[in-house]
């Protein structure tokens, strides 16, 4: 059976709901957020199609993370720095709009975030995150549990695009990615796939 690298975005927290950038701020699911992550678990079994335990399961070291993770059922996960949200220095806690009132048509793909993460240095951490999902893909599946713009350029690394290529793919709350290749040549199997879906092929 061949191995795939799963990204599973934690469940809602007051700050995604309300558009707020949350990087290291370790702020907690809401209910609904715990609900989405006991259903990605669920949609996250399904993909994969086996009982089999993954090779590797990694997660954020922020609370929204890993009690998704453990919500999901991968109590066993390994939590790491690399996987953290991309840091967004001054612009923490703001919405979009408020950012925009000082620095027209910003957004994190485009400009830069003082005192925060290049994209550049986000990248690097994406690269690592995934030299060690390849190493481990040898022995099985690789569960990655994070943020949401982290992830899309953990997106676009598989598939050896810039960061800000990560602007293309969209990632909800509690959604699910599934990252694999043909022949040789990575691609992306599933995309965003909702922990409220219950009709999978």
């Amino acid at each position: 059976m061949t191995s795939h690298v799963y990204l599973l975005r934690h469940g809602q927290t007051e700050w995604s709901e309300t558009g707020r950038h949350t990087g290291r701020t370790d702020v907690p699911l809401t209910e609904a957020g715990v609900q989405q992550a006991r259903r990605a678990g669920a949609v996250l079994a399904r993909l994969r199609g086996t009982d089999r335990p993954a090779a590797l399961v990694l997660a954020s070291p922020r609370q929204r993370a890993w009690r998704t993770a453990e919500l999901a059922g991968l109590h066993d996960a390994e939590r790491t720095e690399d996987l953290g949200e991309w840091h967004y220095g001054d612009y923490e806690g703001l919405t979009t709009p408020q950012i925009r009132e000082t620095v027209p048509g910003w957004t994190v793909w485009s400009h830069p975030t003082p005192g925060g993460e290049t994209a550049e240095q986000v990248h690097e951490r994406a690269v690592r995150v995934l030299d060690r999902a390849r190493t481990a893909l040898v022995g099985g599946d690789v569960v990655l549990v994070g943020h949401g713009h982290f992830s899309r350029v953990l997106v676009a690394t598989w598939l050896g695009l810039p960061p800000g290529e990560g602007v293309h793919f969209g990632l909800d709350p509690g959604g699910t990615t599934v990252l694999g290749d043909e022949r040789g040549d990575p691609q992306v199997r599933r995309l965003n796939v909702p922990a409220w879906e219950s009709d999978l092929e």
